[in-house]
C-alpha cells in the first residue's frame, strides 16, 4: 500500500503551485480590472462619464463657420466643400473656446496640399492630382490657388 502513495508529495506540491497561481490570478484580476467593467459587455461602465469630462478637442465647422463665415461661405461654394475645416487646419477646440487668444498652427500648403492631390494612381481619376515638383516649381499652391475655393 505504501507504494501505491509514493508519490504524493509530487501531487501535493503540484495541486499548491496551481491553488497559488489561481489566487495571484484572482488577487491580480481584482486589483487590476476596474470597476464597471463587463456590466455593458466588455465595456466599462463609467467610461461614458470619464469622456463627458474631457474638453473637446476638435471645434466642428459650425464654430469655424461663426467667426470665419467669409472663408466657409468660399469653402462651401468651392472644390473642397466636403473637407471639414479641422482637416486642414487641425483640432481647432481649443482655439474655439480661447476666442482668439490661441492661434492655430501655420500651415505648409505644399506638404498640406501634396496629401490629398499628389499623383497617385490608387486615387480616383476625378480627384486632382498633380506631379508637386514639376507643377508647383517651388512655389507655394497658395501663390496660384485660394485653399477654401482652389480653382484658377
Amino acid at each position: 500500500m505504501r507504494q501505491r502513495f509514493r508519490d504524493t508529495e509530487h501531487l501535493v506540491r503540484l495541486a499548491l503551485l496551481f491553488a497559488a497561481g489561481t489566487l495571484v490570478f484572482v488577487v491580480a484580476r481584482a486589483l487590476l480590472v476596474p470597476e464597471g467593467f463587463g456590466e455593458y459587455g466588455h465595456f466599462r461602465s463609467g467610461a461614458m462619464v470619464d469622456n463627458q469630462l474631457r474638453e473637446p478637442v476638435h471645434a466642428g465647422r459650425e464654430a469655424c463657420r461663426e467667426c470665419h463665415g467669409d472663408a466657409a461661405a468660399a469653402l462651401a461654394a468651392g472644390g473642397h466643400a466636403g473637407v471639414g475645416c479641422e482637416s486642414c487646419h487641425g483640432a481647432l477646440g481649443a482655439h474655439a473656446r480661447s476666442e482668439g487668444e490661441v492661434k492655430p498652427a501655420e500651415l505648409d500648403a505644399a506638404a498640406l496640399c501634396s496629401l490629398c492631390h499628389a499623383r497617385n494612381v490608387a486615387r480616383p481619376a476625378r480627384q486632382p492630382q498633380v506631379d508637386v515638383a514639376e507643377h508647383a516649381e517651388g512655389a507655394a499652391c497658395t501663390d496660384c490657388h485660394e485653399a477654401h475655393a482652389p480653382a484658377l
